[in-house]
């Protein structure tokens, strides 16, 4: 089976903050499945590190009310021809990201509220049909 991760979970310093997320869980699910690294963000453009972002009313913005959404949207695009190029069958994505966030994304008031939602990226992957994983479900064992 092949399956696409978060880059940021696989240890590339690709996050917001220049660092990154990387889990001994994914490591391990992943072993012995072709793997394809992906990051939606850096694919539209923004660069490491980069202002932390929330969707606000449908929009990808910074704090400071600037929009990154076309940036957010032409990553996601690009991560799902990807993903679609390469016959990905699972996409293992990083918790409550504007981008990768599969249940839960933060509520655009920057103040680490989350709320039920997707991030674009995921909810353009299910729009396709393709099997997402909150990377917090596997680290429960979900």
């Amino acid at each position: 089976m092949k399956i696409a991760v978060s880059a940021c979970l696989l240890g590339e310093n690709c996050k917001y903050n220049g660092g990154n997320n990387f889990s001994e869980k994914v490591k391990d699910y992943v072993s012995g499945h072709e793997v394809i690294s992906v990051c939606p963000e850096v694919l539209g453009g923004l660069p490491i590190p980069r202002e932390p972002a929330e969707i606000v009313d449908g929009v990808v913005r910074h704090k400071d009310g600037s929009s990154v959404d076309q940036e957010f949207r032409s990553g996601a695009r690009r991560a799902l021809e990807i993903v679609l190029a390469n016959e990905v069958e699972l996409v293992i994505l990083q918790s409550k990201s504007p981008s990768c966030g599969v249940d839960h994304v933060y509520d655009g008031t920057f103040s680490k509220r989350l709320i039920p939602g997707q991030g674009v990226f995921a909810a353009l992957l299910n729009e396709h049909g393709i099997k997402t994983i909150d990377v917090a479900d596997l680290q429960q064992g979900v």
